[in-house]
């Protein structure tokens, strides 16, 4: 990050379809900027609590979210690709149950290694699956998709390399690390927008997020 841009910190999981309408909602509002703004990435681990020894995703543990809460979500789901134009995504019945920690895994690495890759990686990653329904789980689908990254215009991410890294035992704790911090931080649920001392959780609109990032108008805590 350059200390003299806007810096907008998110936390996110892959298979929350409310990160990746927050995803284009902040599309468009950086589309609205004359200058760059500097996006720092957190993973947030929303299957923790269900994950069982074999990565397995048990769904009949309580997590306290019932048939109500659950049809809410998808309404509001469609409320927003409604009201953000997002055409494309998948009905949310057409989306694979998958568990996303290879993803942020993955993800994770790249952000550290080739830093400039990693929203184009990442934005192929949730596309992946809220577009073409592929299983980002797996460690053979992440390394397809990062065959397609370009790093420097002639070279791309070794398809190899992200898949060991989906499967690395340490980065996976690494990860665990990081979610366990995020929540001692305060974070609660994705997605959440931080900039400063302010924060705004959920796909919030492009409008929000500029006043978020830029001071319009106040503050937008929630």
């Amino acid at each position: 990050m350059t200390d003299d841009a806007d810096q907008l910190t998110v936390y996110s999981d892959h298979v929350c379809p409310f990160c990746y309408l927050g995803r284009r909602s902040l599309e468009t509002y950086e589309g609205t900027r004359d200058d760059p703004l500097d996006v720092e990435w957190h993973p947030f681990d929303l299957r923790s609590g269900k994950r069982g020894p074999d990565g397995e995703i048990d769904h009949t543990v309580d997590d306290g979210k019932d048939e109500a809460y659950y049809e809410q979500a998808r309404q509001n789901v469609e409320r927003l690709q409604e009201e953000y134009g997002v055409e494309d995504m998948l009905n949310l019945d057409d989306v694979p149950d998958t568990d996303s920690l290879p993803a942020q895994i993955a993800s994770h690495y790249v952000d550290e290694t080739y830093p400039d890759a990693w929203r184009t990686f990442d934005d192929a990653v949730l596309e992946a699956l809220w577009i073409d329904g592929r299983d980002i789980g797996d460690p053979d689908v992440l390394a397809d998709v990062a065959e397609a990254v370009e790093l420097d215009g002639t070279e791309t991410l070794h398809g190899d390399e992200i898949r060991d890294v989906a499967t690395d035992a340490d980065r996976r704790d690494r990860i665990t690390d990081l979610f366990t911090a995020a929540q001692r931080g305060g974070v609660t649920g994705v997605p959440t927008f931080v900039s400063g001392e302010h924060a705004a959780r959920g796909a919030v609109p492009p409008a929000q997020l500029e006043r978020l990032v830029e001071g319009v108008n106040g503050p937008t805590d929630q």
